[in-house]
């Protein structure tokens, strides 16, 4: 069963943009784990320059699925993510199958229509790297990752002592993930 919450920023959602979405939404859930809630979470907003910009976030126990468009249409933008979510759901798929056949040596627990491009799915880690973590605040951290010229910077929270990352966003500002 998929539970929706479906919010607006900068526009009202009517019964006909909710009904879109959950129809659109929903045809995701042949795709996923059965027998398991799942939250579909769908943030809708209206930028100032008039585009349109859909987030929806899927999450069940064992598996969290996120994607966001902007698009001049409200409605092609929700189409346009349901592609990037197939995609990952397929990626996915793909990976717990190898790693079934793998440590089992036996067929796949998923089928799907959508395996026809596993060669384009393939993982692969070309690099591993090790290094200590050094305590500091979030703000210090920000700069090292500046410094170094990243995305990231995984480093441990002088505070709470756990392992945290910043992130530079899409939009410029910065983010925390914090490990529980």
């Amino acid at each position: 069963m998929m539970n929706f919450n479906i919010r607006g920023e900068n526009i009202e959602v009517t019964s006909a943009i909710r009904e879109y979405v959950e129809k659109k939404v929903y045809k995701l859930d042949r795709h996923l784990f059965k027998n398991q809630d799942t939250n579909a979470h769908v943030n809708l907003r209206i930028n100032p320059d008039k585009t349109s910009k859909v987030e929806v976030t899927i999450v069940q126990p064992h598996l969290v699925l996120r994607a966001e468009e902007t698009n001049l249409d409200m409605y092609a933008a929700i189409d346009l993510i349901l592609d990037k979510l197939e995609r990952q759901i397929r990626k996915n798929k793909t990976k717990v199958n190898r790693k079934f056949r793998d440590r089992v040596g036996y067929c796949a627990t998923f089928t799907t229509d959508m395996e026809e491009n596993e060669k384009e799915d393939q993982l692969e880690i070309v690099r591993t790297k090790q290094f200590d973590l050094k305590p500091m605040d979030s703000e210090e951290a920000i700069l090292q990752m500046d410094l170094i010229g990243h995305s990231f910077y995984v480093f441990t929270d002088a505070y709470s002592n756990q392992t945290n990352v910043v992130y530079k966003r899409k939009d410029g500002r910065y983010g925390v993930i914090e490990a529980k």
